[in-house]
């Protein structure tokens, strides 16, 4: 069993633009009651993997901070949030996209991508943290759009599907490989 424990990262800043994307915006880890809280939740000993952002380094370091013991991070560009292209720094009510309402996940922002296309780029790396960590505990600290291209791939639904998760900041998704078959053992937890 290879145990995946997705973590999404802190909160964005209050002052962080409405579409953050793959926009290197920081975190608000001011208040240290939610990483205690989740550091007497996650692992020790556990594999650390993040996607090189500074708000998944600061919800870390706030982790380091309350007390989890946690190795350097892995950095895996490939759980990236979805790039929003010209989008990113904009409101949702700022953009003129009724394509992209009929169809999220196959619409391309301009200059982006879709999300289908981050579940493309998330299988892969996914199936390589499992390769070469079989049997450990993981703890991926990312994107709600990278965390629910991996519930995509354990539930085996489509990416227009997965668009229905709602994943909160500070959440954990758990996520059990047993050979070849996912287990979800928690969204949002």
């Amino acid at each position: 069993m290879t145990r995946f424990w997705w973590l999404r990262h802190a909160p964005v800043v209050a002052s962080a633009p409405g579409i953050t994307g793959q926009l290197d915006v920081a975190a608000d880890t001011s208040d240290p009651a939610p990483f205690t809280a989740l550091a007497h939740r996650l692992p020790t000993g556990a594999v650390l993997v993040e996607s090189g952002w500074i708000r998944c380094r600061q919800t870390a370091e706030a982790l380091r901070q309350a007390g989890l013991e946690l190795p350097e991070p892995e950095l895996l560009p490939a759980l990236a949030e979805q790039s929003f292209g010209s989008w990113q720094g904009r409101s949702w009510n700022g953009i003129d996209a009724p394509g992209f309402w009929r169809a999220p996940a196959t619409t391309v922002p301009p200059g982006g991508e879709s999300f289908s296309s981050v579940v493309t780029r998330v299988g892969p790396a996914l199936l390589s943290l499992s390769r070469r960590h079989v049997g450990r505990d993981i703890v991926v600290i990312a994107h709600a759009g990278s965390i629910r291209a991996a519930l995509a791939i354990a539930l085996g639904i489509s990416s227009a599907a997965a668009l229905q998760f709602a994943i909160q900041p500070l959440s954990l998704t758990r996520l059990t490989l047993i050979g070849e078959n996912w287990r979800v053992e928690m969204v949002n937890g």
